[in-house]
């Protein structure tokens, strides 16, 4: 039995769809900023402790987006359509946290 879950065109971030795009604007500068302190060989520790903080902010991303999907993707739909998705919601958190 194939659970894929089928196409929805609404996805659960559309409503904080701006205020996840500064989030992803905002960690692409700090990814910028970390290969500009490579580039000026700043003290590892520095970069390091640049590195946590941009993980901690993909990292809410990411968790807003689980969210997201849980509070809208995986109401809609049939038994089978939300099986699918909560199977790929469990490897997509899989993927997170390795």
């Amino acid at each position: 039995m194939d659970t894929t879950p089928t196409p929805d065109p609404g996805h659960g971030y559309a409503a904080h769809k701006e205020q996840l795009l500064k989030r992803l604007r905002r960690a692409e500068g700090q990814v910028r900023g970390v290969a500009k302190m490579v580039e000026e060989d700043r003290y590892c520790i520095d970069v390091l402790t640049q590195i946590s903080a941009l993980r901690a902010a993909l990292d809410k991303v990411a968790l807003g987006l689980v969210e997201d999907h849980v509070r809208h993707c995986m109401v809609k739909g049939n038994e089978q359509d939300r099986l699918g998705r909560a199977d790929e919601l469990v490897q997509s958190i899989g993927r997170l946290v390795r």
